[in-house]
């Protein structure tokens, strides 16, 4: 299994689209942003806006580095055969589909720490406590972990000739509903209701609260939770199918 990571955790880091969508995107949407928003004193939430624009594209990275290392990469190797291959190794399914969700969750903390320290370095971001750094980093890579079930859920479930665009479309969708691009405040009262039920708002809410000095919600655990069950049910179901087809 450890190989198995590994080699998964290799193929993603030379995917040009990593590096491009997952962490130089990001680090240019916030500079974007934090310069053009970034004159009005405070966010919503009681924090400066560039620290909220932090933990905004952050997430933003860490979702696309979970999405591109899953959904995509799954949908081609069923059909190059290497999924096929894999069965054949003295290694379980549930190993495998292990590797491949934390695999994914690793290449979210590059895209986490290069936006965190961009915000330090250019706008000068600071935390009233070294440990927020800390607790706040924990908390974007958990709030990623969802949105990579998603990522395997769609890979074994589309095909390859449109799992790259389906889960660009939902990273899209996720981003700007869940608050990521706007604050959800000047959204329409239906758009707000949506954008909370999203694990992409929860996961986010969760680094707004801890830098923003507002109480813990249980909703946002309760929620993220919820949606991890959900798309864990999907992957699994999935890719027994898959297996059983064959």
């Amino acid at each position: 299994m450890a190989g198995y990571l590994r080699l998964e955790l290799l193929r993603t880091i030379r995917d040009p689209k990593y590096i491009i969508l997952a962490v130089l995107s990001p680090i240019g949407f916030y500079l974007l942003f934090s310069t053009l928003f970034g004159g009005q004193s405070t966010a919503s939430a009681g924090m400066t806006v560039q620290a909220a624009l932090m933990v905004s594209m952050g997430l933003y990275g860490a979702m696309w580095a979970v999405m591109s290392a899953t959904g995509p990469r799954i949908a081609q190797d069923r059909t190059t055969g290497w999924a096929r291959q894999m069965r054949l190794l003295p290694i379980r399914t549930a190993n495998t589909l292990a590797a491949r969700l934390i695999a994914a969750v690793l290449l979210a903390g590059p895209a986490i720490v290069l936006v965190m320290l961009t915000a330090v370095f250019a706008k000068g971001v600071t935390l009233d406590d070294a440990w927020r750094w800390a607790v706040l980093l924990a908390l974007l890579w958990l709030g990623s972990i969802p949105i990579a079930l998603l990522g395997m859920a769609i890979g074994y479930g589309i095909g390859p000739e449109v799992a790259f665009g389906v889960l660009y479309a939902l990273y899209l969708a996720l981003s700007a509903l869940g608050g990521l691009w706007m604050p959800l405040s000047i959204m329409p009262s239906g758009m707000q209701t949506v954008g909370k039920l999203l694990p992409s708002y929860r996961a986010a809410s969760l680094g707004w609260r801890l830098i923003g000095h507002q109480p813990f919600d249980v909703t946002d655990v309760l929620i993220l939770a919820a949606w991890a069950i959900v798309f864990t049910l999907l992957a699994l179901f999935f890719a027994s199918r898959r297996a059983n087809a064959r």
